[in-house]
């Protein structure tokens, strides 16, 4: 490993060297005294030479490229290996298309690697390069996982409230669309949980690995996220309950609108069932029909008809029926 390297190269979106007061410059050397941060992005062919390059082992670069990878913690002599997910609010994409965020941590060192933005390491080292950023290897790894959870916190707000704008008004909503964006609520919610659950235990891991080693204002911090994750899974857990309910109450409603329309046809069936039958027996063509010859008899029929209308729906009113 040679203390220079190749600054230019497209792999290596920046590199940082900590100047432990909020700010950042540049970085030079890998032998640099200071902490320094190092962001690349592993969709380059030659990902790989670099992470070795910079003094990387080769098993955790070979974890560091994987195309697919879960949440978790991996501990190493050399150092640990944290992957994280955090919400995908790149402009055209979907939020829960989860970006992945591998780190490798050193004592005086942060490598991350990732393959689409996240910005929430892009909103960290805006504020390094204003001078507002974290002060130590320590302060920026809980500063990029606090803004991971923050935007996780921004994308259940977001369902949270989208839920409870159809709950309030539902009932007033019962078309297609309302239904769909019930079920879209319901696959994101499960979509964004499916990492965030692993990701609870990949912090969890993280936070026993540093307690381990009595730093414990670092740990105590990554308890505190750890325990921010759980709550938006616990949250996320109780819009899908909330989702399931409404989706219910919505097929009931729908079922008692059906019901409704199908009794009101029945009970127009059953007044016009007599009458049918005598339309029909009168308007038989053949001949012995009484009345034919008689001007009066459609008259007679009528009020007849009119009569047996009447009396069936008073027998209705009461059995109660309407």
């Amino acid at each position: 490993m040679s203390d220079t390297f190749e600054i230019e190269d497209p792999c290596l979106v920046f590199a940082l060297e900590l100047d432990n007061s909020g700010g950042a410059s540049p970085l030079l050397s890998l032998s640099a005294e200071n902490p320094h941060w190092l962001h690349l992005d592993y969709s380059y062919s030659n990902a790989s030479d670099v992470l070795q390059h910079i003094g990387i082992p080769e098993t955790v670069v070979a974890a560091l490229i994987r195309p697919d990878t879960r949440p978790r913690t991996l501990a190493f002599p050399e150092g640990t290996l944290v992957f994280l997910r955090g919400i995908n609010f790149n402009p055209g994409d979907d939020p829960e298309d989860m970006v992945s965020i591998r780190m490798w941590i050193e004592a005086n060192r942060l490598v991350t690697v990732r393959q689409r933005k996240l910005l929430s390491a892009q909103d960290i080292r805006a504020d390094l390069e204003s001078g507002l950023g974290p002060h130590s290897i320590e302060h920026l790894i809980t500063q990029l996982i606090s803004r991971i959870a923050d935007r996780v916190s921004t994308f259940v707000e977001g369902l949270d409230e989208r839920l409870s704008q159809l709950e309030e008004g539902f009932a007033e909503n019962i078309d297609s669309s309302a239904r769909s964006q019930i079920s879209a609520i319901r696959r994101q919610a499960a979509e964004v949980r499916r990492y965030l659950a692993p990701q609870k235990e990949a912090l969890d891991g993280l936070y026993r690995n540093i307690a381990s080693m009595s730093r414990h204002d670092f740990a105590n911090e990554l308890r505190e996220q750890a325990d921010r994750n759980t709550r938006y899974i616990e949250e996320l857990d109780l819009l899908r309950e909330r989702a399931m309910v409404l989706n219910e109450e919505l097929q009931n409603l729908v079922a008692q609108e059906q019901n409704n329309r199908m009794y009101v046809l029945s009970i127009v069936s059953i007044i016009f069932l007599p009458i049918t039958f005598v339309s029909g027996v009168f308007g038989m063509n053949v001949a012995g029909l009484p009345g034919v010859t008689n001007v009066s008899s459609f008259w007679i029929v009528a009020a007849s008809m009119l009569v047996v209308s009447l009396a069936v729906i008073v027998g209705l009113k009461i059995k109660k029926w309407f």
